[in-house]
């Protein structure tokens, strides 16, 4: 990880360069907008002046001002892409990682799903996939936003039920069977224990000697002896060190033998309710200000400390301390 005032020397004359674009995007884009909604309500007034029906003459009047602001728009919208994207691209460099706008397919996607991870979903929309490597083992982490269809007497709407990060890290050391780490449901523990499985398995839950830990987390596993050579002492430390980096966003995670595929020894499935990371900000107001980029640089070291939480050697990472 380099020093964010090193990667700001190198982007404030980038950002620099794009202010006139910016300005004038952002100024068309508010002409254009005030410009439709002109045109609509000329539209409007024309047609009841000729005497069209009234759904027709509103309908007509938003399809014209919708059309103009997106016509409008188009130079604003294709900018604030590039600037994501490019500043995206140049600090996922710098905390040496890769970066790709959207994820060629979700990984294990499904997985999450089955263990409980996330919940089911009817409209899901992924963005902002970065992948690396730490002390020899690769992970790869993006962004998912999963929404539920609800209905009304009067209308369907969907509701968004999951905006954060899912993440699949290749865990260094040998795991068998699925220990399920998730939040403690209180009175409802016993009736959650008894819907637990993973492919077939019954997940038995496991006690841990942490009290604090377990005041905030259940653990499930196929094999006890197994979840307790996973759960250790310092891996709890760290879970709840996160936890209260992340302001308490819910964290959980399933070590499972099942999904290593290409990484050989089994892997951890992470999902934290994070919100929407890794945006550059409004256009509306100047690029090259240094606080904007400083900001998504916190939202790379989230990811740096989150990656920290099982791969770093088992003395506390500098950012527990």
């Amino acid at each position: 990880m380099r020093n964010f005032d090193a990667i700001w020397a190198e982007l404030e004359p980038w950002l620099e360069g794009l202010e006139s674009r910016r300005k004038a995007a952002a100024r068309r884009l508010v002409l254009g907008s005030v410009g439709g909604i002109a045109a609509g309500l000329v539209v409007i007034a024309l047609g009841f002046a000729v005497g069209v029906p009234f759904p027709f003459t509103m309908m007509g009047g938003v399809i014209t001002a919708f059309s103009i602001a997106a016509i409008a728009g188009v130079p604003f919208y294709k900018l604030r892409d590039e600037v994501k994207h490019g500043l995206n691209d140049r600090l996922a460099d710098a905390f040496s990682l890769r970066y790709a706008p959207k994820p060629d397919s979700p990984a294990h996607f499904d997985s999450f799903r089955s263990h409980g991870l996330i919940p089911h979903s009817h409209k899901r929309a992924f963005e902002d996939h970065f992948s690396g490597e730490a002390h020899g083992a690769e992970f790869e982490l993006y962004e998912a936003e999963l929404k539920q269809r609800r209905r009304s007497k009067k209308r369907t709407y969907y509701v968004t039920v999951f905006r954060g990060v899912l993440i699949g890290i290749a865990f260094p050391r040998t795991i068998e069977g699925v220990t399920l780490i998730t939040r403690d449901q209180g009175i409802f523990n016993a009736l959650d224990g008894l819907t637990r499985s993973a492919r077939g398995r019954k997940l038995e839950r496991i006690g841990l000697v942490d009290p604090k830990f377990e005041r905030i987390f259940q653990v499930y596993g196929t094999d006890q002896v197994m979840a307790r050579y996973l759960m250790t002492p310092t891996f709890m430390e760290r879970v709840l060190a996160l936890e209260t980096a992340l302001k308490g966003k819910n964290v959980r995670g399933v070590f499972d033998e099942g999904l290593a595929e290409g990484f050989g020894k089994g892997e951890l499935l992470l999902a934290a309710e994070t919100g929407n990371l890794f945006e550059p900000g409004s256009l509306f107001k100047p690029l090259n200000v240094r606080d904007r980029v400083e900001r998504l640089y916190r939202d790379f070291e989230l990811v740096e400390q989150i990656i920290a939480l099982v791969l770093e050697p088992d003395e506390k990472p500098e950012w527990m301390a």
